[in-house]
């Protein structure tokens, strides 16, 4: 980028003038230097040459002079020689053998520059010395030692005398060299000659000077073109800059004029284009903005008034949600009320004796009531979940025991069409889970209730695998198969739809609204699972779901001591194929010694053996054609085993009270759970003694507690009714019609327990339970709301009011029981603040269960002292590792123990470690966790110690 800033900060104008001088400058200084440097060495190679010319035949000529000593001839040669090269040679000297000079052509100032330093021995050939503007050339004197002067003299004579001292391209040595050949030579002494060299120095000069003088022309007519060429392509250029300035600027109507040369002429052409190209799409553009702003002014006023107009509408969509809310409300109590008085009434009724015909009557009311019920729930789901009000809980719960809960319920319809009714769960599905049982059995009961409502024989199977497993979570998949009608496939694409059914003409056999599966699918889709099916028409459907589901840190279910059963052998009659399957994988995962047939000749010849024992008999009622044929075969099998059980799903209540309880030891219902039959096994019942006679159908009296409770409701029937199941369960009963005698039996006695309506005229229920709180003998009674609202924010508003606890109409004798147990022993902590430790979330999150919910708060306190030691090291040496692990561990231990301040702590930290954050950074939420453990563990002693003495034993 910076050198890009450089090169742009200069004009084009100075790059021509660079670039065009440049390369012409370098050129001529390279050449001019090299051709006067080759000049200057020229004349210094010509003026060694003459000099060596005219000392190397004086060299030759002097050797008679001095071998003969005759200074006066050689002077006088010297002198010649010096007179005919006078304006360059300055003087001529001789030295002979020791150095010494000789002769000389004539006085010079400094005869001592002329002199060698050097050994003569080593003066062999011509040397050449410069000092200052002189040349010195030195020339070695040689001579034979035998050599006659004569014939020197006769030598020497034949040559004329101009010969040996005019300078001549050949050398003067190359004549003498007959003379001496094959005789020994002698250095007699030198000649030197100082040779002037201003001439030669003159020559170089001017060859300088003529150098730089062809560069500088050169030169010039470089700048001549370049600036021709600056003047025919820079300025255009330069025009046609501004030209384009001006055009972004906006002045689209400015034109480059002017003829150019080449191309620039074409690139001034494609200018005057473009701006009037420009100038018309700017016109165009202007018109089209103008257009289009009078468009969205438009527009603007009509979602002005559509923004009026939705706001008007998403107010009355709140207003008809609120008043839709309102009427689900009122809907639900309206129904549920009078609901509450035919569902109890008919279960009290069926307890009174009554002859076959009146009691079919009740259950057909009851039944029906149910059903209508039912369909009240499906519907207040739906609209749940359309709002997407629908709040899945997250508790600890045992999978095979809500699926066994839940099938007991709808076993009744499948036992009535005589269907068999198989439940198949893996061995490797864990039991204890997390996560929403009442929903999970929800889906069962939808997707197992439509399987026996479309089937009219043949099975309806259950199957649960385990389809993958972490450390925190387990997927699910379950099947539910079965042999109906099946569905066609043009109408399968409707089976998810809102009251949607497969067979929706009026003709229809089967009842129902179609919201069971749309309501499945959402629950398992909010849940994060899926689900599908596949079906044929008359060849039954298979619907399937995968669940996700977190896995329970405390084992949620009864712990059983199966290797107890290890090698036991038990016999099993099951005719029914599925069925027999099924328990025989369960019985063989068990290590039991099975023995399994399928028919009355195979359980006989199984029996009929002498001497042979078992464990358990497991026999099915299927296959026989009569009571009296089952009771036989019980007293065979009998004889053969301390453990008789059958399975009497077949068979009617009457026969199995008058014929068969005399005859087994146990009478289990299928489909049976698993941990239901391994309990059975595992603590097998008493036997019983053969005086025993054979019971009837009476109504056993169950044992009342001596608690006093407080009912209210303004509803005359559903007083009576929660009069009449109380009065079953609790010895004192004082009932209420509203609000007001409620308040004043509430000021003038002590109550255990008080169930109050919500709905009533004058004192509603929230309202004389805030003044029962506020002044009466009851201020720490625990307040029951009991009302039809199904609604959840109804229920918070409900229970946020002050009130304890919520019982839903219609009430049930068990439900009643189960509020009446758990709060009749609700221990009162009034020693610490809630949110550090609340005993009834911890229930919540116990799934209801007092003995798991002490079990996992008893573990918490016995992990508080490790952890705060492991969390205090971890901090002292800034262990982000240790600390994750460490708060990670504390989170889901405090997830089931009602300790609502340790586990947002817990969450907050944890989730900071994860982001890597430094330990240093959450010091004071770290802090504060160990002061609130330290409160949880004072606070969770005091519970613990309170329920030892006062909480019931379940």
């Amino acid at each position: 980028m910076k050198s890009t800033n450089n090169m742009t900060k200069y004009s084009l104008r100075s790059w021509v003038l660079v670039l065009a001088l440049a390369p012409t400058i370098v050129v001529g200084i390279l050449l001019g230097s090299y051709f006067t440097i080759n000049r200057f060495y020229e004349l210094e190679d010509s003026l060694m040459v003459k000099g060596s010319n005219i000392i190397e035949p004086l060299a030759l000529a002097s050797e008679y002079g001095i071998v003969t000593k005759d200074r006066e001839s050689t002077k006088k040669l010297l002198s010649a020689a010096q007179m005919n090269n006078s304006t360059l040679i300055l003087s001529i000297a001789i030295f002979d053998s020791q150095n010494q000079l000789f002769v000389t052509s004539h006085y010079h100032k400094d005869f001592e520059i002329m002199r060698t330093l050097e050994p003569l021995s080593e003066l062999n050939k011509t040397q050449f010395d410069t000092v200052d503007d002189i040349l010195i050339i030195r020339s070695p004197i040689i001579s034979n030692i035998d050599l006659a002067p004569n014939s020197i003299i006769n030598r020497t004579t034949n040559l004329p005398l101009q010969h040996l001292i005019q300078p001549s391209n050949t050398a003067s040595t190359s004549v003498a060299k007959p003379i001496y050949n094959n005789k020994q030579e002698q250095v007699l002494g030198y000649i030197a000659i100082l040779v002037n060299k201003e001439n030669a120095l003159l020559e170089q000069h001017r060859a300088a000077i003529a150098a730089f003088i062809i560069v500088l022309i050169g030169v010039q007519f470089n700048l001549f073109f370049t600036f021709r060429l600056v003047k025919h392509v820079n300025h255009p250029i330069t025009e046609m800059v501004r030209v384009v300035a001006k055009i972004r600027e906006g002045k689209l109507d400015t034109r480059l004029d002017g003829h150019l040369i080449g191309e620039l002429d074409l690139l001034k052409r494609g200018i005057n284009a473009m701006a009037g190209s420009l100038s018309e799409y700017h016109d165009e553009m202007q018109q089209n903005i103008d257009q289009a702003t009078s468009d969205l002014r438009e527009t603007l006023e009509q979602i002005e008034i559509q923004n009026v107009e939705l706001d008007l509408a998403k107010k009355r969509a709140l207003e008809a949600s609120r008043i839709k809310s309102e009427f689900l409300a009122n809907m639900s109590h309206e129904l549920r009320t009078p609901l509450n008085g035919v569902i109890g009434f008919s279960r009290q009724l069926i307890k009174t004796p009554l002859h076959s015909s009146q009691l079919d009557y009740i259950k057909t009311i009851e039944r029906s009531a149910t059903n209508l019920l039912s369909i009240i729930n499906d519907i207040l789901d739906f609209s749940k979940l359309e709002a997407g009000k629908m709040v899945l809980e997250k508790m600890p719960f045992a999978l095979r025991e809500t699926l066994a809960d839940t099938l007991t319920i709808i076993a009744g319809s499948a036992k009535e069409k005589g269907l068999e009714l198989v439940v198949d769960i893996d061995s490797q599905v864990p039991e204890s889970v997390s996560g929403d049982a009442m929903r999970v059995s929800q889906i069962i009961t939808n997707l197992v209730g439509n399987a026996i409502k479309f089937t009219d024989q043949g099975s309806v199977v259950i199957k649960i695998v385990l389809v993958g497993k972490t450390d925190d979570n387990v997927t699910i998949r379950c099947e539910v198969i079965d042999t109906g009608i099946g569905i066609d496939e043009s109408q399968q694409e409707y089976l998810f739809q809102a009251f949607g059914q497969a067979d929706s003409s009026i003709s229809r056999r089967f009842g129902g609204t179609g919201l069971g599966l749309v309501i499945t699918k959402r629950l398992i889709n909010q849940m994060g699972g899926q689900i599908g099916f596949t079906s044929s028409p008359d060849k039954g459907s298979n619907f399937w779901f995968v669940l996700p589901l977190n896995l329970s840190q405390f084992d949620v279910a009864e712990v059983l001591p199966m290797e107890t059963l290890r090698n036991k052998s038990i016999l099993l009659y099951e005719p029914r194929e599925l069925t027999r399957d099924t328990l025989n994988r369960r019985l063989e995962s068990w290590q039991l010694t099975l023995t399994s047939v399928a028919t009355i000749e195979h359980l006989n010849t199984a029996l009929l053996q002498d001497n042979i024992e078992y464990d358990y008999i497991l026999m099915s009622c299927h296959g026989f054609t009569s009571p009296d044929e089952i009771t036989h075969q019980l007293k065979v099998a009998k004889a053969h085993t301390p453990c008789l059980i059958l399975l009497h799903d077949c068979i009617d209540q009457d026969i199995i009270n008058n014929h068969l309880k005399l005859h087994t030891d146990l009478l289990l219902t299928v489909p049976i759970s698993d941990n239901e039959l391994a309990r059975h096994l595992i603590y097998p019942p008493a036997p019983k003694t053969v005086l025993q006679l054979p019971t009837y159908a009476t109504q056993t009296n169950v044992e009342r507690l001596n608690v006093s409770v407080l009912a209210v409701d303004d509803n005359v029937a559903n007083l009576k009714l929660i009069d009449t199941l109380l009065q079953e369960l609790v010895i004192n009963v004082t009932t209420a019609p509203n609000g007001e005698e409620a308040i004043k039996n509430c000021q003038q006695k002590n109550f255990d327990l008080i169930f109050m309506d919500i709905q009533m005229p004058g004192i509603d229920g929230i309202r004389a339970a805030q003044k029962i709180r506020r002044d009466s003998m009851n201020r720490h009674t625990p307040i029951i709301a009991v009302t039809a609202h199904a609604i959840a924010e109804e229920r918070e508003n409900i229970l946020s009011s002050g009130m304890d606890g919520y019982l839903p109409k219609p009430i049930d004798e068990a439900s009643l029981k189960k509020v009446i147990n758990r709060w009749i022993g609700k221990p009162k902590f009034t020693h610490f603040d809630l949110h550090t430790l609340n005993w009834e979330l911890c229930l919540t999150q116990a799934n209801q269960k007092p003995t798991l919910a002490l079990e996992m708060l008893k573990l918490l306190v016995d992990s508080i002292p490790d952890t705060i030691n492991n969390i205090q090291l971890a901090l002292e040496k800034e262990d982000n590792e240790s600390m994750l692990q460490a708060v990670h561990k504390l989170h889901g231990a405090s997830c089931y123990s009602g300790v609502p301040t340790t586990q947002k702590l817990c969450q907050e930290i944890e989730s900071s470690l994860k982001q890597k954050i430094q330990i240093s950074e959450l010091e004071p939420e770290i802090l504060e966790l160990l002061d609130e453990l330290t409160k949880v563990e004072s606070a969770a002693t005091q519970v613990l110690e309170q329920l030892s003495m006062d909480m019931p034993h379940e």
